[in-house]
């Protein structure tokens, strides 16, 4: 195995590591149980977009897989920025029960 492979297999490994510890204590730090199952659904179906990004970004041929990276820029930033702001929504409502 040469460095390419190693580094690869490195990356990928810290990778999935730091997405799975993210999304553990993104579901742990909830403060009840409306923003718990917001956060679960959040995270999930931010697994599966980023996955898709992935698949289509190892299948598409070479000028699309480059294009790919616009809707990815655009979407990851307003993603989260919903996702934080809908979180602040849950926090008022479970805040005042």
């Amino acid at each position: 195995m040469d460095a390419g492979i190693i580094g690869g297999i490195v990356g990928t490994i810290l990778g999935l590591a730091g997405g799975i510890i993210g999304t553990y204590f993104s579901i742990k730090n909830t403060k009840g149980p409306l923003e718990r199952a917001f956060m679960i659904k959040a995270s999930l179906i931010a697994w599966i977009a980023i996955t898709a990004f992935l698949v289509l970004i190892f299948l598409l041929p070479n000028p699309y897989r480059f294009l790919l990276w616009i809707p990815y820029g655009i979407l990851l930033p307003f993603g989260i920025s919903k996702i934080n702001k809908r979180v602040a929504e849950i926090r008022e409502i479970e805040s005042a029960n």
